[in-house]
């Protein structure tokens, strides 16, 4: 018996040696062997020999999997466990397999964190509660636990909203500075727009100033990352369609962005960029030009002469500027769907490095995952605490100054248990520290 969307034979090639083990975050913080790739992997070879048959219990164990694809990059044998997990997913999605509970949650998350006009109309009255004495009473004294541990892991993510979140205030098309190099689409993603709104600014204003266009369709939508990691293939292809649709109504003759081709789609959220690149498998079309990271792509055009000229030392917390003496300590956070998806490491690193006397810090687990990975942190709220304190204090024990995150998720949750660590860090992208090198923004996020 083969499961459907099942790569053929790519169960054959695990020789069960353990070296997917250390890397693995979910057996990493439940300790056992079923819920280890190793184990998945055994269980699916037994479901397909006719030995085992799918119910709630074997379920939940590929549940536990954060997708995150550590493993892959692990393994010796070459097995493609992100394949496996991939065709999985939809199997995981029969009704009976969770909890009524399970399934009306997370209806609920695919009908609202993709769409970020319903996101906006839920989050308008809590603006008056996030950011403020009030959120931090709710939080001490407990009264957040009464909502029940997947809506109370809802409400410790939730940051303090700005007013930007609430508006998509950026043009159609934003014009390079000095001689244009290139032109290219910006993607805002839906949960980065609300929740973190100054980073897609941050991007803006870097990618004009190297001499980049940026072409903004105000009408798109989610790219469809967060269903596509949950199994949820029929939607995906919707949020996929209508993303490529928001472009196409903008670049050609006779529309908003001029008829000029882009030379590549961007975004600064590096989960979607790793859906948006499998567009062409998942929903049988793509963008008419490549998609790339804006970090992947900002390092291999090159950042200009004229921006590099114009860098400057970023600030310490006490007000200093960072100089030879004392540079400006970063620790680079590795999203795994950056890493272990995309393969990107160094570029971000590269870009970092530009901006005078900043030194970087290599966290001792920069493969672990954080324990985001998507609604993971929602929807099995214990386990993603636990990886999310291992970050924090991985991230704060390198003695860096500052937190660097290029993923969305991956901040959120940083941010979240930043404050459990021995000693709290600030958590910022690298758009808006190469923004505040360049002399846009503040000095130093806070």
């Amino acid at each position: 018996m083969s499961l459907p969307g099942l790569p053929a034979g790519g169960t054959d090639p695990c020789v069960h040696c353990g070296f997917c083990l250390p890397t693995c975050a979910s057996y990493r913080v439940l300790g056992t062997e079923m819920d280890s790739p190793r184990g998945r992997i055994h269980t699916l070879k037994a479901i397909e020999a006719g030995e085992l048959e799918w119910d709630a219990t074997v379920a939940s164990h590929f549940d536990s999997c954060l997708g995150c694809f550590a493993c892959v990059t692990a393994c010796p044998s070459g097995v493609r466990y992100d394949q496996l997990i991939e065709a999985t997913r939809p199997q995981l999605n029969a009704p009976q397999l969770r909890s009524p509970g399970q399934n009306v949650f997370r209806k609920l998350l695919f009908q609202l964190l993709p769409y970020p006009e319903r996101l906006r109309a839920l989050l308008t009255p809590l603006r008056a509660y996030t950011g403020t004495p009030l959120q931090t009473l709710a939080r001490r004294s407990g009264l957040t636990r009464l909502l029940g541990p997947q809506l109370e892991a809802m409400e410790q993510l939730l940051p303090p909203l700005d007013p930007e979140a609430f508006r998509d205030g950026l043009p159609v098309l934003v014009p390079a500075q000095g001689e244009r190099r290139a032109r290219v689409g910006l993607v805002l993603g839906c949960v980065q727009r609300l929740f973190d709104p100054a980073v897609n600014a941050a991007a803006v204003r870097v990618l004009a100033a190297n001499g980049i266009e940026v072409v903004i369709p105000p009408a798109q939508g989610c790219c469809g990352a967060v269903t596509h990691h949950q199994g949820e293939l029929d939607q995906t292809r919707q949020l996929a369609q209508a993303l490529i649709t928001s472009f196409e109504a903008v670049v050609g003759p006779g529309k908003a962005a001029g008829a000029e081709p882009l030379d590549a789609v961007l975004v600064a959220a590096s989960g979607c960029g790793h859906t948006m690149k499998a567009y062409s498998q998942l929903a049988g079309n793509s963008f008419a030009a490549p998609v790339a990271d804006i970090q992947e792509f900002l390092q291999n055009l090159g950042l200009s002469e004229t921006f590099q000229r114009a860098l400057k030392p970023l600030h310490h917390a006490d007000g200093s500027p960072a100089s030879s003496e004392r540079p400006l300590q970063l620790a680079y956070h590795d999203a795994c769907h950056m890493l272990h998806g995309q393969g990107i490491s160094q570029e971000p690193r590269a870009l970092l490095r530009s901006i005078p006397y900043v030194q970087l810090r290599e966290a001792s687990e920069a493969g672990v995952c954080c324990g985001s990975a998507g609604i993971y942190n929602l929807v099995q709220p214990e386990e993603a605490a636990a990886l999310g304190r291992i970050k924090a204090d991985d991230l704060c024990g390198t003695g860096a100054d500052l937190a660097v995150s290029a993923n969305i998720g991956c901040s959120l949750q940083i941010r979240r248990h930043m404050p459990e660590a021995a000693r709290p860090i600030p958590v910022t992208h690298p758009m808006q520290l190469l923004d505040q090198s360049y002399g846009n923004g503040q000095d130093r996020p806070g």
